[in-house]
């Protein structure tokens, strides 16, 4: 699934995406590392893969995304 970078903390490493719907998602550290990142800006295309369902829903990986 592709999305928009939102927001990023460099000390947390955690932070949010916006889907292509406009819809925020929140990432937490663990998915930030988990696809190799050093940095994020926003406005940054990535690609983040999700687990689980409505409000359990929760990004588990996000790279950025290249062509």
């Amino acid at each position: 699934m592709q999305a928009t970078a939102y927001t990023f903390d460099r000390d947390t490493r955690a932070g949010s995406v916006l889907l292509d719907d406009g819809t925020p998602l929140d990432f937490d550290a663990a998915a930030f590392e988990a696809g190799g990142l050093r940095l994020l800006r926003p406005g940054q295309r990535v690609r983040i893969e999700v687990a689980g369902e409505g409000g359990e829903r929760r990004i588990t990986l996000i790279t950025l995304q290249t062509l």
